[in-house]
């Protein structure tokens, strides 16, 4: 009967306690099941006609791979990502003798509006860049389409650890 008391005060304390694990070192409220994420609006000067679509997917894979959340696609989640691209410009760097760029720089930036309907204050509004350099004597369409796969990824990850790692 002893063993019996024991056990089952055991069980009230571990069922009262909430424990989240993640392998990314993130913490995702235990209460926590949707995100919603906006399609990112393209705002630069400089469009490119898939980057979009191609961010805001790299973006959702990104949670989808590293938490148990549901993306849903209207406005309404446990969290709320939302935002616009702002830059998506080509720029030379390196600067040889002759004045001729020996490589070329992509940026993109993004500005994130990201809501915590269990915690406001985790919510943030931020801008991102990243960027990806490439040799000036390469066509910059055939390179284009890589390079950009790079930056959403790079882009995707630092607004996931903003958000999830608190980083």
């Amino acid at each position: 009967m002893r063993k019996f008391g024991v056990l089952m005060v055991l069980c009230i304390l571990l069922t009262g306690c909430r424990l989240t694990v993640s392998l990314t070192g993130g913490t995702v409220d235990p209460r926590a099941k949707t995100v919603y994420v906006q399609t990112f609006t393209n705002n630069s000067s400089l469009v490119n006609p898939t980057l979009s679509q191609d961010f805001t997917t790299a973006l959702k894979n990104k949670i989808q791979d590293q938490t148990p959340l549901t993306i849903i696609n209207n406005v309404g989640g446990d969290y709320s990502i939302e935002g616009e691209i702002t830059n998506y410009s080509i720029s030379p760097i390196a600067i040889q003798g002759n004045d001729a760029a020996a490589m070329n720089r992509l940026t993109i930036s993004v500005r994130v509006r990201f809501t915590n309907t269990f915690d406001e204050e985790q919510d943030f509004e931020q801008s991102f860049s990243r960027y990806a350099d490439y040799p000036s004597n390469q066509n910059f369409t055939s390179v284009e389409s890589s390079l950009v796969s790079e930056i959403n990824d790079a882009l995707s990850d630092d607004i996931f650890n903003k958000a999830f790692v608190n980083w």
